[in-house]
């Protein structure tokens, strides 16, 4: 594995990115916690960690990458596409844009919620006891599905 990418690292950032890739009869590492303070390069080894696992053959559409802020969610994004486009050269972008699980803890919560919230309405749309037109209910003025 070409490792010029992760030239810029140091030896603790180093061995986060590369934490539980390629072990053994297809093992998979175990956690890594990583506690670091400001200015000390999170974000950096945090794009060179998934950068490093869609480069070893990591699906980017099972990696969830999770920020507080939309501009830390939308910087993480292009420096994970930096990175691969150093490495993978022009099919970078394809898996790149993969990262489909990328974004604020907000943006996230609200994309896992909405299947959900609308399942659970057909389900109970569809269920003649709880359905809010039943007559009797009196719940038939006013509501919206």
């Amino acid at each position: 594995m070409d490792a010029a990418h992760l030239e810029k690292l140091n030896d603790g950032q180093r061995v986060a990115v590369v934490h539980g890739i390629g072990l053994p009869e297809g093992r998979i590492g175990g956690p890594l916690l990583i506690i670091a303070g400001a200015g000390s390069g999170k974000t950096s080894t945090l794009a060179h960690r998934v950068a490093q696992l869609v480069i070893s053959g990591a699906d980017p559409r099972r990696i969830l990458l999770m920020t507080f802020s939309r501009r830390a969610a939308a910087e993480l994004g292009k420096r994970v596409e930096r990175i691969c486009t150093k490495v993978l050269g022009d099919k970078a972008g394809i898996l790149t844009d993969a990262l489909a699980w990328s974004g604020t803890f907000y943006g996230i919560g609200a994309r896992l919620l909405r299947p959900g919230r609308r399942a659970a309405a057909q389900r109970r749309l569809s269920d003649p006891v709880h359905h809010p037109f039943r007559q009797g209910t009196g719940m038939a003025a006013g509501f919206r599905a």
